[in-house]
């Protein structure tokens, strides 16, 4: 099954923002922002450049299971570097076909070097059903003559 739709359209369904964190900032700083933005990772950003991304994962695995304090260990100590990145121009398909592969569930959106978004998993499903049933709902209105000529 081919999956259609691009990353710009999968961001305009769900939001341009973008939460970021520094290199310096606390672990405790960032899983802070991420309860408060509701997100499971953010993107961390040096200068105003992509240097890493910072996950619920990065936490547990990182500072949590080796009995480090996330108030004295900095984002930088436990970052994931040089992060996989897609373009608003890639497919969807694309975007799973990398996450799948990589093992990972979140990725930032770059236009040059400029992170414009970050989509999840979980985005690119919902934009899966949303466009499902968009296609689904164009099919009954064209069966039941309701499809506009």
């Amino acid at each position: 099954m081919k999956i259609t739709g691009t990353v710009e359209a999968v961001l305009q369904l769900k939001g341009w923002n973008v939460c970021s964190v520094g290199p310096e900032d606390t672990v405790f700083e960032a899983i802070r922002r991420m309860a408060e933005a509701n997100v499971g990772a953010l993107v961390v950003l040096e200068g105003g450049k992509l240097i890493g991304v910072i996950s619920e994962r990065d936490y547990t695995r990182k500072v949590a299971l080796q009995g480090r304090s996330s108030k004295q260990t900095s984002v930088r100590e436990i970052l994931t570097g040089n992060p996989y990145t897609v373009s608003p121009e890639t497919s969807v398909e694309e975007c799973l076909k990398i996450m799948s592969e990589k093992k990972i569930r979140h990725l930032p959106v770059l236009r040059g070097d400029a992170v414009v978004g970050v989509i999840s998993v979980s985005d690119l499903v919902d934009w899966i059903i949303k466009a499902q049933r968009a296609a689904i709902d164009q099919l009954e209105s064209y069966i039941s003559g309701r499809y506009p000529a």
